[in-house]
This record gives structure tokens, sequence and C-alpha cells, in this order.
């Protein structure tokens, strides 16, 4: 007995140590006492969130939560709304993005997005593609040429439309148009994706090869996904946040959130108790 109890106590001490010499991945958004009101309406509430990189997170919660105007902060394109007013910070590698001198064009170079239904440009698909990199300075035709075809093999298209590419883009399904805008947001090479549920107007096969997607994407970028589909977030994401009435409910990682979350209220919503 005596043994056991020594060689339980030694398998701790090496999980222990397995545990500290894990790498800590670095954040890449802070918020801290984010707020955030349309008009007189208070739509976040004290947000304080740390995301970290070369992550998938979800964001979780029932419509009208708050959870496509946090993700709009992030790249501060909820500021095109006039009777937006924000209060607190909202760090992104180390630096205030509310502060007045960050450059809003900066921010949305290395923050991309991806939106719910899929808006490729009226456009040729190569020119979709293309459109980013030539707002950024570039015309070199090789050049171009190579920035497409690495998109478009990022986002897991290449082999069904590189005999189209002069096609208009309109002229592709839902699920190719979306995995397009996935393109033209990779072109930029940013450093964080940011979609917006990409999958709700999408059928159960392009819903797959999205997820699948992202699995892949999440090696070189770091992704933050709102959705309303909880076999999702639970299926792709490394870590979920819970939404309800414009605060934060619960963080963790996505495992004990769907198994034992802390809050009644997060386990309310994901048993579909209501939302």
């Amino acid at each position: 007995m005596v043994e056991l109890v020594a060689e339980r106590k030694q398998m701790v001490s090496f999980s222990t140590q397995a545990k500290s010499a894990v790498v800590t991945k670095k954040p890449i958004f802070q918020t801290r006492d984010l707020n955030l009101w349309y008009g007189e309406d208070h739509a976040l509430k004290s947000i304080n969130l740390e995301l970290h990189e070369n992550e998938v997170t979800a964001i979780i919660g029932p419509s009208g939560c708050g959870k496509s105007t946090f993700i709009k902060t992030l790249n501060r394109m909820v500021e095109l709304i006039p009777v937006v007013r924000i209060s607190g910070d909202i760090v992104y590698r180390e630096k205030n993005i509310l502060d007045k001198s960050y450059k809003v064009e900066d921010l949305r170079t290395h923050v991309g997005m991806v939106f719910q239904k899929p808006n490729p440009f009226p456009k040729s698909i190569y020119e979709n593609i293309a459109y980013g990199p030539k707002i950024h300075g570039i015309r070199n035709k090789k050049f171009l040429d190579e920035i497409v075809e690495k998109s478009l093999r990022g986002a897991a298209i290449w082999d069904e439309v590189k005999d189209r590419l002069h096609e208009n883009a309109y002229g592709l399904s839902g699920g190719q148009q979306q995995r397009i805008c996935i393109a033209r947001c990779l072109a930029i090479e940013p450093d964080v994706i940011l979609m917006d549920e990409p999958t709700s107007a999408l059928d159960p096969i392009s819903t797959l090869k999205i997820e699948e997607l992202v699995q892949e994407l999440k090696k070189d970028f770091s992704i933050i996904i709102v959705t309303h589909n909880m076999q999702q977030a639970a299926r792709i994401s490394d870590k979920t946040a819970f939404f309800l009435n414009g605060e934060v409910i619960e963080f963790d990682e996505t495992n004990k959130i769907f198994s034992n979350p802390s809050d009644k209220r997060t386990e309310d919503y994901i048993t579909g108790r209501f939302g």
C-alpha cells in the first residue's frame, strides 16, 4: 500500500511538472471593463476576457445577448453605427486599439472578418482574392497570382475553382462563396480571423467543410467565432464564452463548459432550457 501511495505521488509530481513545462500561449486580445451602449441601450457590460493566439474561441448565447456586437468591437466595425458609445480598453498585441492614436486601417489589416452570409464582390473569383492585396499596393501580376493560389489553397477551395478563376464568384454555391470570402480574408495575411455565424446559411455538408477548415486555420491564425450551434462550438473550439444580456456569464475551456459548467445559467442554456 505504501508503495502504491508513493507511486501515485510520483505520478502526480510528474504530471505537475509536465503541465508547468507547457508553453503558455500569448494573449491576442484582452478586454478590460469593456462597456458599449447603442444610444441608451447598455449592450455590453464590463466585459473582461483574455483570448489567446492559435486557438478557436467560441462565443455562444441567445439572440440579442451581445455576441456579434462583441466581436465587432475587436475590429472597431461597431463604431460605424453613429449612436454607439464605448468605454474601457481593448488590447490587441499589447496596444489599446481604442486609443485615438491607433489607426483603424492598420487594425483591419491584422484582424479579418467573415460574415454570417457569404458576401463575395460582384467580380471574378480571382479579383475577389486579389482585391485586398491591390488595395495595399501590390500590382505585380506574378505576385498576385501566387497570393490568389495560396489563399484559395488555404481556404481549401483551390481544386474546385482553379479552372474558373475568371468566372463571377456569384456562380458558386453558398458554401463555396463562403470559402471564397475566407480566402479573400487570408489574402491580406491577417493575424486574427473573426467569424460571425459563418455557417448559419449553409447546408450540413458545407458546414462540415467550414468546420474542418477552421481546425486547419488555427495552426496559423487566432479565430474567434460566434455561433448559435452548441454542437459546433463543442466540436471546433478550444475555449468558449457564454454571453447573456450583455454579460460574460462564464468563460473556460470548451470541454469544461459543456461537461461541467460552473454557472447554472450556462448549464440551462447548453441543455436547451432557454435560448
